[in-house]
């Protein structure tokens, strides 16, 4: 990890395209800007761990789905008699 000491209202770059700011300093919290392309998603470490929750519980729930459909085809080949004559 790299650690950086920063002063109010100066900067730091990761890349050529993303520019952390030192907004504010409060005590013990300091105020963070972030001019990042609207491509790169910015959030707080809670809610990248939310999100990342939540898309695992989607797939999963996904591929229940999935398996549900595949499971109640087979059955229904199972079941219907063969009408040809």
């Amino acid at each position: 990890m790299l650690v950086l000491t920063r002063k109010l209202g100066e900067s730091i770059r990761i890349g050529d395209t993303i520019i952390v700011k030192i907004v504010d300093l409060d005590g013990r919290h300091v105020k963070l800007g972030i001019d990042a392309p609207k491509s790169i998603a910015v959030n707080r470490e809670e809610i990248y761990e939310r999100i990342q929750r939540e898309n695992r519980a989607a797939s999963a729930l996904k591929e229940r789905g999935v398996q549900n459909i595949a499971n109640a085809l087979r059955e229904s080949t199972r079941e219907s008699p063969d009408t040809k004559p």
